[in-house]
Formats: C-alpha cells, structure tokens, sequence
C-alpha cells in the first residue's frame, strides 16, 4: 500500500504523519487490497479538512471530513473511511458468491 501525505496550508508534523498512519493501517486491516491512498489535510479559515482517496481494484473510494481540531477530522475520515471499505467489500463478496450460487444452480438443473 502506497500512501503519499500532503498538507494545503498546514505543516504536517512528525506526529500528525505517524498518526494518520497508524489510523490508515486499521483499514488494511479489514480490507487487505488497498493499492493507494492519498491523503490531504487542509486548513480553510477556522476549518480543520481531512480528505482521502483510496484505490483499490475496480473502483476509487473518496471521503471527507471537517472539524475543528485536525485530529477529530482524522478521526472521522478514517471512521467514514472504514464504512466505505466494508461496504464495498461486502459488495464484492456478494457478487462473487452470488456468482458461484447461480453456477451451481445451472449444474444442478
């Protein structure tokens, strides 16, 4: 897994690095496929902005979040995040084994 940082008008500390990685490897917990993350911290007037792009095989997922404290944002980028690649991987387990159902039908008739 390939994960590339950056930070729009706000230095991105040695602490806040380690932290976003230690969130971002809950991911990879659930869903081992991830191939790329990108994630930007921003700040925009009084408004702490945590973005997040993931690709994984077949589709990019992207979220969001705001908050006050640039850690809190973190927080619930990844919460969103986790939601996000749970779905999509509940997605894919049903196609694949709806997929394997049908086969077997077919063979049984």
């Amino acid at each position: 897994m390939n994960l590339q940082l950056t930070g729009n008008h706000v230095e991105i500390t040695d602490a806040m690095r380690e932290y976003v990685i230690s969130k971002i490897e809950k991911i990879t917990r659930h869903f081992d496929h991830v191939i790329d993350v990108r994630v930007i911290l921003s700040v925009e007037k009084h408004k702490q902005k945590a973005e997040a792009n993931v690709h994984v095989r077949g589709k990019d997922i992207f979220v969001e979040a705001n908050g006050t404290n640039m850690y809190a944002s973190i927080d619930s980028l990844v919460d969103k995040l986790d939601r996000q690649i749970l779905k999509y991987k509940e997605k894919n387990l049903e196609r694949r084994n709806h997929g394997a159902l049908r086969n077997q039908d077919i063979e049984e008739e």
